[in-house]
């Protein structure tokens, strides 16, 4: 989870939590209206904004027997992601602020950063992030935000020597088998010789699809843990500043 917020992390059910039914409700003003939603669940909130349904404890002394600990994080996971690159050879970049925002904007930004924070680097690096992207769903196809983060990577890395991978750390993305994807300046290419349009993949928000043709997905099977998703940009020594 983002920040490592207990209140947030499995929805806080044993912390204090700072949100009300009138801040629930006001998403649903701010989005599609409250009619957009099912009856029973609207009445619910507004029930509770009315004072007829208890709020959740809202202070610690409200749990006073409840001590609760962080024992796993992405930053424990990029720790572990930084000891296996440096033992393979590479200086590691870890990004100080956290992946979010919609997955295929959110790649495409990324490796803008790297690009600019990199420049050509003249050594190996191993470029360390985490976040939890959004998708916004508009087509019918299959996938997940990991896999769609590294497809819309791949099509900033036509022909570039840099290899992305994208993955939640739970070994599972979306309603699929796979825990994410990686691709490079080759994928592309691959997707041509077999006549594939990646934009019409990414448009019909059917990533995995599109890995299941070219290749590229990172399959886990469940990890029994769950720290939010870790991005992996690898950088060869002669590369260049690299994307489009």
């Amino acid at each position: 989870m983002v920040g490592d917020d207990p209140s947030v992390i499995g929805s806080g059910p044993t912390v204090p939590d700072p949100t009300t039914f009138g801040d629930a409700l006001a998403v649903f003003d701010r989005l599609a209206g409250r009619s957009a939603y099912p009856p029973a669940v609207v009445a619910h909130l507004e029930a509770g904004a009315a004072g007829r349904v208890d709020e959740t404890p809202k202070r610690q002394s409200d749990l006073p027997r409840v001590t609760t600990r962080v024992v796993g994080s992405a930053r424990r996971a990029l720790d572990g992601a930084a000891d296996a690159a440096r033992a393979r050879g590479y200086d590691v970049l870890r990004r100080p602020t956290a992946i979010t925002g919609e997955a295929r904007y959110a790649a495409a930004d990324h490796l803008t950063w790297i690009g600019q924070t990199l420049g050509a680097p003249g050594r190996r690096v191993c470029v360390l992030a985490s976040g939890e992207t959004t998708v916004r769903v508009t087509g019918q196809g299959r996938g997940g935000r990991n896999q769609e983060f590294a497809l819309a990577s791949a099509l900033a890395l036509d022909g570039a020597s840099w290899c992305v991978a994208s993955l939640g750390t739970d070994g599972v993305d979306g309603p699929t088998d796979a825990a994410g994807a990686w691709v490079d300046g080759s994928t592309l290419d691959r997707a041509r010789r077999l006549g594939l349009d990646p934009m019409a993949y990414l448009h019909a928000n059917d990533s995995w699809s599109f890995f299941h043709r070219v290749g590229g997905h990172i399959t886990t099977g469940p990890t029994d843990t769950n720290v939010g998703d870790v991005q992996v940009v690898l950088v060869p020594a002669d590369a260049d500043a690299g994307v489009r």
